[in-house]
């Protein structure tokens, strides 16, 4: 074979994989835009009926999410050990559907109400979940590695885009349509992400790199084993990672505190639930604007000039003075500033910089370590942090702006804290050629 053909057929290669790529990461944005616009439908909803009858229920509400996932994460990891995720996600969709059937049917009819509300808010926290860590996997079984890094930005920016409309979508149906029936029109949404999965198999059966990568990824799988305590052990063996789970322990703790916070201050400020599920959207709406002002325009090249040291501590010090403003003013126009400030560059700059400290780790401690800090470690401090709220408001009657200066020194140690383990990450990074 000459060179001229050698090379005609690399390019003819590389452009027939080029195609293929193109079409996988259409049907993989529009697949991320649909699930996170359906979940940004109920999102509003689901915060309205978690204080339908007052914000006491909340610690109550955040303890039942957090025993419900203990619960499920045992029957999903069995269900995917036993079916290929390709086969099984479209049936667990289908399964989320009918839930969101029997849901507006139960609040169509008025059945219990105020039992159904609660309900529906552990649902749509563990539908969260697990439908983001599914669309990941799945995102890495169908993407070669080299791939992945290319695709995988520009993909979770159709996410965001979707939780822009999602709540859009809400402000200006929500009149016409009523709450129920948002449930109907989120379940429409999320019957279009199976027919995106069904694409995206079709486009990938029986390819080459699947057919290539299965050992590797079934030796990786079977190398990293392990549970829960085995995540906990290695976190036990190492003052970095026990930082880190310090550092993700003081997130909840402020974001709790500011939920509980909001839930309070719109409870009182609007009574009407329909009213409550506006503003929740019109907050949300926010959010995943400033939060994809930060990706596209703030956190690449502030990363990239300043470092993980400075990322990971514009929260904090935002955190600091937002809780100091509240505490001076705490009304719901200064809070909704706050709120959405707060959140935006949680996910735009924080969360960034936060999977870059495991970067530095090793490959074990990175899988068993990190699994175990983002489920038990965060959604603990959920629970640990609401029950923190509920006793500093309920049993010892603090108002919300004592509470919010409880959250200065707490949010000035976090910041602390994440300003060293941003400068450890920095002199290991010099350090490894």
């Amino acid at each position: 074979m000459g060179t001229d053909e050698k090379n005609g057929g690399q390019k003819n290669s590389f452009l027939s994989v080029f195609e293929k790529e193109g079409a996988a990461f259409v049907w993989s944005f529009l697949y991320f835009f649909s699930l996170l616009t359906a979940y940004f439908i109920l999102r509003p909803i689901r915060d309205a009926m978690g204080i339908a009858g007052g914000t006491g229920s909340l610690a109550y509400l955040f303890s039942y999410t957090f025993l419900v996932m203990l619960a499920v994460m045992p029957i999903y990891g069995a269900l995917v050990a036993r079916y290929p995720r390709r086969k099984l996600i479209p049936y667990i969709y289908l399964f989320f559907i009918f839930n969101l059937v029997l849901f507006w049917y139960l609040f169509i009819q008025e059945i219990r109400l105020d039992i159904v509300a609660k309900v529906f808010f552990v649902w749509l926290s563990v539908f969260n979940v697990f439908v983001v860590s599914i669309f990941w996997s799945f995102m890495v079984d169908i993407f070669k590695a080299g791939d992945s890094k290319k695709l995988f930005g520009m993909i979770a920016s159709g996410g965001t885009i979707g939780s822009i409309i999602g709540p859009n979508l809400v402000r200006n149906l929500i009149d016409g349509l009523g709450i129920e029936n948002l449930l109907l029109v989120s379940a429409a949404v999320i019957f279009f992400s199976i027919f995106c999965v069904l694409r995206l198999i079709q486009l990938r059966s029986g390819s080459l790199a699947e057919l290539e990568n299965s050992q590797e990824k079934n030796a990786n799988e079977k190398a990293i084993g392990g549970g829960a305590m085995a995540g906990f052990t290695e976190i036990l063996k190492s003052r970095y990672l026990m930082g880190i789970s310090l550092l993700v322990f003081l997130l909840s703790l402020t974001a709790t505190f500011a939920y509980f916070q909001q839930g309070s201050l719109i409870y009182d400020a609007y009574p009407d639930t329909a009213e409550r599920v506006k503003i929740f959207a019109l907050i949300e709406q926010y959010v995943s604007i400033g939060a994809l002002i930060f990706q596209v325009f703030i956190s690449g090249p502030v990363l990239s000039k300043y470092g993980v040291k400075f990322g990971i501590i514009v929260l904090p010090a935002l955190t600091i003075i937002g809780f100091s403003l509240l505490a001076v003013s705490p009304v719901i126009g200064v809070f909704i500033v706050f709120q959405t400030i707060r959140r935006a560059t949680e996910y735009g700059m924080f969360v960034p910089s936060r999977e870059n400290l495991f970067s530095i780790v090793s490959r074990e401690q990175k899988y068993k370590a990190k699994n175990f800090i983002d489920t038990a470690v965060f959604r603990g401090g959920d629970v640990i942090n609401g029950w923190i709220y509920t006793g500093l408001s309920s049993a010892i009657g603090l108002s919300i702006g004592a509470i919010a200066m409880i959250g200065v020194p707490l949010a000035a140690i976090w910041a602390m804290l994440a300003w060293r383990l941003g400068r450890h990450h920095e002199k290991i990074t010099e350090i490894k050629p």
